[in-house]
């Protein structure tokens, strides 16, 4: 049974779940939290001018508010997104567990907040793996269909669903496959742009260059 989170971790980067798994890494950072916990916040956001500017967010607040009301007009069960009726759900499916931060009932549907910077459209491809593992598990304790999945991105006033594709499908199925075969460290990337934030990239041995050293400059 593998955590919603290693399978994300597994599409990101193989090197690094190995170092995860082997070091016991799994606390989430406060800064992590406070951010996740502005997506129970956004009614008050969006009509509150105080409280949007004490708020960690990381853009600017007009455009913040404009973002959030766009989504509030677009997203059908938006009441839900923003007063979840089942909140910090613990999901356990056939092939991953892990909490959903919010499980909306009609659509029956997970959502996840991330706390870093959305794609300029969709999700990335690794928090993609973990929204559908969240949405198998969910349908798998419901045994119902379960067609969607919503990504928010609290820090920015994104809010996305999406659906469950052939493609983000065989993502996760990869994912799980990758997970399931760690028992070494895998191979490391090159001159990966995701090398260089890792908490592992020590440990790991991986040579990033900067842009300069890599146009010979």
């Amino acid at each position: 049974m593998h955590a919603f989170r290693a399978l994300e971790t597994a599409a990101y980067c193989p090197r690094k779940l190995y170092y995860r798994r082997r070091e016991g890494r799994g606390d989430v950072p406060d800064r992590v939290e406070t951010v996740r916990s502005l997506a129970f916040e956004y009614e008050q956001l969006l009509t509150d001018d105080a409280a949007l500017l004490a708020a960690p967010i990381e853009i600017d607040p007009a455009a913040y508010r404009d973002r959030l009301a766009s989504a509030k007009a677009s997203i059908d069960a938006w009441e839900q997104v923003a007063d979840p009726p089942i909140r910090d759900a613990d999901l356990e499916g056939r092939e991953a567990r892990g909490v959903a931060h919010k499980v909306l009932e009609e659509p029956l549907a997970p959502s996840l907040a991330f706390a870093g910077r959305p794609p300029e459209n969709g999700v990335w491809e690794p928090q993609a793996v973990r929204l559908v593992a969240a949405a198998k598990a969910l349908a798998w304790e419901r045994e119902r269909r379960v067609e969607r999945a919503i990504a928010e991105y609290p820090a920015y006033g994104v809010v996305r669903p999406i659906d469950l594709t052939v493609r983000r499908t065989a993502a996760y199925n990869r994912a799980v496959r990758t997970a399931e075969s760690i028992d070494a460290p895998p191979a490391r990337l090159a001159n990966d742009a995701k090398c260089g934030p890792c908490s592992f990239r020590e440990e790991c041995g991986v040579e990033t260059r900067s842009a300069a050293t890599m146009l010979g400059l």
